[in-house]
């Protein structure tokens, strides 16, 4: 369904080093940096990105938003949360562990980038 998702971000050097160590906790490669001084992260399934505002003003995160992220089992959601909150993110939400769906069990761990940008790893558990 989806093509890219692209966040906001003050400081591109802190926030690629953040995405650099969780991405790579659940297997992306390090970001590029385009001419823009933009920063992509490809994959299979689609491109994740991170760029100062177009429009010069300050980045801020959306209040009620969340990007979730894949992960392989709960322990590459726990390496994703270890290395977020490692380079420069902060823990939000609950501690990373099982909650109730409505369509079953689901493994869940929550961040905030540099930025306040709220994320998720997430596996359905079988």
């Amino acid at each position: 369904m989806f093509s890219h998702i692209m966040v906001g971000a003050n400081d591109i050097e802190a926030s690629k080093a953040f995405y650099d160590a969780t991405l790579g906790a659940l297997g992306c490669k390090p970001g590029v940096m385009d001419d823009k001084g933009r920063c992509f992260y490809f994959t299979d399934s689609g491109i994740f990105a991170i760029t100062k505002p177009l429009n010069g003003e300050p980045a801020s995160h959306g209040n009620g938003s969340t990007i979730g992220f894949a992960a392989a089992s709960p322990e590459a959601a726990d390496a994703w949360h270890a290395a977020g909150v490692a380079n420069g993110g902060s823990a939000c939400e609950d501690a990373p562990g099982i909650r109730e769906g409505a369509n079953g069990q689901l493994y869940l761990a929550y961040l905030r980038d540099p930025a306040g940008n709220k994320l998720c790893a997430l596996y359905r558990v079988a």
